[in-house]
């Protein structure tokens, strides 16, 4: 009905400094529930080429000030995010289906921490120089920002990686259109009431909602878009790369994973089980990092896999706006059945299910039993070939097998298409080298997960993704560097 719909929070693009209303929308669900409670904007070529022009007009400015007029207003931006941070993270976990505590003490505080993070390391970049005596010439580097950057954000933490991106495209000089998940959009759009406030200038930042078909080819495939930085599905970025091939757009690409956390059999159970826990089940799962392949040492193996589960069946599943719950919503009724069909494909090819999916009931509180829930889950007795082993499922699922050497489970770790994370747990210094050494991984965390440094580079090798971004690692992706010549 049309006064059912008037109650509905109703999105509009960011350009050129204004909210500017789309001619048609798209629902978007709120998780826990099931329910609409949502109108994105479902836009198109007509409204990235808006957006595009105006970040193209602003460019000229923002581009011209220096490094410490824009990380002033990065953390003023910081700031005014920081102020409304409770808002934030109600937004976050309705809109996601994610924990109000997990979107408290981890999203939002990750996206205040992103702006002035690159407000202060913008400071504190130099350029090289160096001398040929003999030719009588002098050499030194140039960076300038390259222009307009398209990013394309995720719908798993959608601050969070959201500023990732804006914040050292921006303190980086260059001007940003930005499309968020259409499934995630709230917070961005949120974002967006703060700028004129923080001092963006008008068109520095753009955001345009929409579908990634439609509002993101828009954005890939425009030729005044010479830089895209995108998280998602390995399967996208294939099309992102044909798409901006022949632009010979620059990209970075952080995609999915499919983590091994290996467990010797010297590990400290009592710090690898709590740690293994929320690297398998954070976010409901929802974490390129998130571990979905653990390898434990035969020795252990049964005693690991007993405490494992026993502690799994404690995470408390619901509604995401209970401060005691672990555990929120998947984020749509497609992705939970997805990801229920990885269960039933173990099932059927022998394997056994611990503890959650098929297993366990879940009870629900009453206004939530629509609502996109999964228990956290363990699958055993898996082969190392099976779609579980191989495939990001990007939920609520681990899978854990036994090994015998660290021969052999550096093999089988690397045996996967992806190599963003890994965890290794010993306390043998030694060994620890050895394994991170060989482990095709972009990370590789010892005894601990999920400690970032933003000094020093993310990102995956294999399908996991091309490039890295960090302090030194973004400055490089978000400007353009120039060799000057000097002959006196």
């Amino acid at each position: 009905t049309m006064a059912h719909s008037k109650a509905l929070l109703v999105l509009e693009n960011f350009i050129a400094g204004k909210f500017v209303p789309c001619s048609s929308y798209l629902n978007s669900y709120n998780p826990s529930t099931g329910d609409v409670y949502c109108r994105v904007p479902d836009s198109g070529k007509e409204e990235v080429e808006a957006a595009v022009k105006a970040a193209k007009a602003a460019f000229p400015i923002w581009s011209s000030k220096s490094p410490l007029e824009r990380s002033q207003i990065l953390n003023k931006l910081a700031d005014l995010i920081e102020h409304d941070l409770e808002a934030f993270a109600q937004a976050e976990s309705k809109d996601q289906g994610k924990t109000i505590t997990f979107a408290r003490t981890v999203d939002i505080p990750r996206a205040v921490y992103n702006f002035r993070f690159f407000a202060s390391s913008i400071l504190h970049h130099t350029t090289e120089c160096t001398e040929m005596a003999t030719m009588g010439c002098v050499h030194y580097t140039l960076r300038a920002p390259v222009g307009v950057a398209g990013l394309i954000s995720p719908w798993n933490l959608p601050l969070y990686l959201l500023t990732w991106k804006i914040a050292p495209a921006i303190a980086c000089g260059n001007t940003v259109v930005a499309k968020p998940s259409e499934m995630t959009s709230v917070t961005a759009w949120m974002m967006c009431k703060l700028l004129e406030k923080a001092g963006v200038p008008h068109g520095v930042v753009n955001v345009v909602f929409g579908t990634g078909a439609k509002a993101g080819e828009a954005l890939v495939c425009h030729p005044d878009v010479p830089l895209i930085s995108f998280t998602g599905s390995t399967l996208t970025a294939q099309r992102i790369m044909e798409k901006s091939a022949p632009h010979c757009k620059r990209l970075s690409l952080e995609l999915g994973g499919k983590n091994p956390a290996i467990v010797f059999d010297d590990a400290d159970l009592s710090q690898c089980i709590p740690t293994t826990l929320r690297s398998s089940f954070a976010n409901q799962g929802e974490i390129c990092l998130c571990t979905s392949r653990i390898f434990v040492q035969r020795g252990i193996y049964s005693e690991f896999l007993k405490r494992f589960v026993a502690e799994a069946k404690k995470w408390k599943v619901g509604n995401p706006s209970d401060p005691t719950v672990d555990m929120g919503a998947l984020i749509s009724k497609e992705h939970l059945e997805k990801v229920r069909s990885y269960v039933k494909k173990a099932q059927a090819e022998g394997a056994r299910v611990l503890c959650g999916e098929g297993v366990d009931s879940l009870a629900l509180p009453t206004g939530n039993q629509k609502g996109y829930f999964m228990l956290p889950t363990i699958i055993t007795e898996v082969k190392d070939e099976s779609c579980c082993m191989q495939e990001e499922i990007f939920g609520p699922v681990t899978c854990v097998v036994a090994f015998d050497t660290e021969e052999e489970v550096i093999e089988r770790a690397n045996s996967v298409k992806y190599g963003l994370a890994a965890t290794v747990w010993s306390s043998n210094v030694g060994r620890v080298h050895r394994v991170a050494q060989r482990l095709q991984s972009g990370l590789v965390w010892t005894n601990c997960w999920l400690v970032r440094d933003l000094n020093l580079p993310f990102g995956g090798m294999k399908a996991s993704g091309i490039g890295r971004e960090g302090a030194k690692d973004s400055y490089e992706f978000f400007t353009e560097v120039k060799t000057i010549t000097i002959k006196h």
